[in-house]
Parts: structure tokens; sequence; C-alpha cells
């Protein structure tokens, strides 16, 4: 069994080594591993510090650098360059717990996989070692089902099979530089599901400097993407989505109608959720009108 790690990386050499070494105390496990790093056009001493590991020898390193496009373009050109049965998406912020591979071939290995799953997905914990979310409700499910449905909040940890990764890309719209994943995750989810295991295999710590902790930002710099994310997500089947999601949803799919200036309720499928729309669009406008050159505070 191979595993190709893809790690997006823009001016992090600081926090690289624990990455790295976080692969290497997982190498007694029997598995194969590549790391494939997309430099997105670092000034600091990345490239430096990455052929410092490749000279060491201790596990296969593929370093690429690209003009700063953004995380989405860099995974895009990872994934159709890793060779490993399984691929795991892991940022420079993130490392993996010390017998994370241990989990993950144990998984694989006793359970039944199926060709109907595109991923086994793991908990993710805080650098306090807290669950960073819920447990898994159930083991089979989707994205769009768990965290619409089964009432997820937290990040999670996704090992893909490569061969249905493959097939996907994260669609970027109006040549913005960065799309949420749970895009790509619900056209995955149309035809496959995911396996859980409430086991950690990854430890995350947000920078300051993240898309986690900038999200404002990253909303008003990457509209286009976010409103045809929300776009397809009303055109789903909203059949046990609970009114605090469907509220969330009708709610952004608002504002990022007012970012791009796209005023459409066709996609919207559900009836409950066309109601909802109606009564929630003239507050939602003013409510982002005002809060739009607001940095500093949420949208909602």
């Amino acid at each position: 069994m191979k595993i190709s790690i893809l790690t997006p990386t823009y001016n992090r050499a600081n926090l690289l080594e624990r990455l790295y070494r976080s692969i290497l105390q997982n190498l007694n496990y029997g598995i194969e591993v590549e790391w494939l790093i997309m430099d997105d056009g670092s000034t600091d001493n990345t490239k430096k510090l990455i052929n410092k590991f490749i000279l060491e020898n201790q596990i296969e390193i593929q370093y690429y650098f690209q003009k700063n496009s953004g995380k989405m373009t860099a995974i895009n050109n990872l994934v159709d360059k890793a060779k490993g049965e399984l691929i795991v998406e892991c940022d420079s912020d993130d490392y993996f717990i010390s017998d994370a591979f241990k989990v993950i071939k144990e998984a694989y290995e006793k359970n039944n996989i199926k060709k109907e799953y595109y991923a086994m997905c793991f908990l993710k914990y805080d650098q306090n070692k807290n669950n960073m979310g819920n447990l898994f409700k159930h083991k089979k499910t989707t994205m769009f089902d768990l965290y619409f449905k089964e009432g997820e909040i937290g990040e999670k940890a996704l090992v893909f099979f490569s061969n249905v990764r493959k097939k996907y890309k994260h669609e970027i719209v109006n040549n913005e530089r960065f799309v949420t994943e749970a895009r790509m995750y619900h056209k995955m989810d149309i035809d496959y599901k995911i396996l859980c295991f409430n086991k950690p295999i990854m430890i995350c710590e947000y920078q300051q400097n993240g898309y986690s902790k900038n999200i404002n930002k990253e909303f008003k710099e990457n509209p286009y993407g976010y409103y045809k994310y929300f776009e397809e997500i009303l055109e789903k089947d909203f059949k046990g989505v609970k009114l605090k999601k469907r509220i969330y949803a009708i709610k952004h799919y608002i504002l990022f109608s007012y970012l791009t200036k796209q005023y459409h309720s066709k996609s919207i499928k559900n009836i409950e959720n066309k109601i909802l729309y109606y009564m929630l669009f003239l507050p939602g406008i003013i409510k982002s009108k005002e809060r739009y050159n607001n940095q500093k505070k949420s949208y909602f």
C-alpha cells in the first residue's frame, strides 16, 4: 500500500519540519509513502528546507513550484502527480499523530472497502487533543449528510481512494483563488459515500494568516465560487435537514447573491427553502450591505 501526501504551502517554512517529522514517525507501519509539495510562490526559505529533507533520503519527496495561484490550484496540480492507492491532503499547519498510518492501514485492511466509497473519514484533533467537532453517528454516510443532516460542525481528515479522487477537481470560478473543498465533496457524494472511523489521524493548528482565521476576507475575494457552492447545495434534496442548517444555507446564498449581483431563486428546489428564501432575502441583503466594508465583523 502506498500513500500520497499532498501539501500546498505558501511561506510556511516554519511549519513544514513539524509535518515532515510526523511523517517520519509513521514509517514503521509497512506503508510506502510519497510526499508531494506544491510551493505556491513562497518567498521564504521553503525550497531550501525541502531540499534539506530530500537530501536526508528518508522518504520520497517531490517538490514543485508554481506562480502564486492559490491552494485549490496547487491541490489540483498535485492530484495528477500522485501515484499512491490512497491520497491524503495535509495542509502545512496540520501534522500526523504518531500512529496515524497504523490507523489508516487497519481501517483499510479490516473493512470491506467497496467501489461505492471515495474516502475513509477520520477525526482531526486540535493541539490540545480535543476532537474538532463531534464523533461520527454513522459508519457509512456522505459529506453532505454528515454536515447538513447529522449535525457535524468540525473538521475531519479524509483519506481518498486515488482511483476515485483523480476523477474530480476543485472548480475555480472567475479566476478566483479559493473555493471550499465541500463543493467538490458534494459532487463526489452523488455517486459515492465515505466510510467513517472514530479515530484521529491528524492534528491541526490554525494560523493567523490562514483561510479559517480570515473567512470574511475569503468571502469577499472569492464570492463566485461560494455562490456556486450554495446554489448547488440548494438544488439538493433537503429531506432530513434541520431548520438551522436550512437557514444557514439560504442566508449564505443571499450573501453571495449580493456579492456577485446574481439574484436567482430557480435553483432552490425545496418549497420550504423557497419560502425561507423570500422571507430572509430583504433582511439578508441589508445585513450584507451593512457589513460588507466592516472586516472585523462576521457576515452572519
